[in-house]
């Protein structure tokens, strides 16, 4: 079995959902060196995360920003921890609840997605900066 591993520093995006499969796979041309595995993706932060779905029409990712402000609004009175503004405690909500890693089997070399399926960033802050992100290929 082989392991890839790389960790890089994706570009800053503002608030919303973004799709960042092709940056994953420019930063792990290794992938095509596996027949059968699987590519763990994980984002070092708290106020971020990662999921995967629809990658053809951007309003998907627009209805999910949307409907996420709804589920996890800011500016709450029982918020305590707001030290970076009031995106600050929503953003580690929201991060919790898209989660902070995804895995997606290889096959023949490639990500082993569906038709409309892809990566995507969860940005939840207002003045990110770049996120860094660690890529881990594995399998045979």
């Amino acid at each position: 079995m082989n392991f890839y591993q790389k960790e890089i520093k994706l570009k800053s995006y503002k608030r919303g959902f973004h799709l960042i499969t092709n940056e994953i796979l420019n930063a792990c041309e290794e992938i095509g060196n596996i027949k059968i595995g699987t590519l763990q993706v994980f984002i070092k932060h708290t106020s971020a995360g990662l999921t995967i779905n629809e990658n053809a029409d951007p309003t998907v990712r627009l209805d999910f920003e949307s409907h996420i402000n709804v589920m996890v609004p800011e500016n709450q009175p029982y918020y305590k921890h707001d030290y970076e503004g009031s995106d600050d405690m929503p953003a580690h909500i929201k991060s919790s609840l898209m989660g902070v890693s995804v895995q997606i089997p290889i096959t023949n070399g490639q990500l082993n997605l569906g038709v409309w399926q892809g990566v995507y960033l969860c940005e939840h802050r207002n003045n990110a900066s770049g996120r860094s992100i660690v890529i881990t290929a594995f399998g045979n």
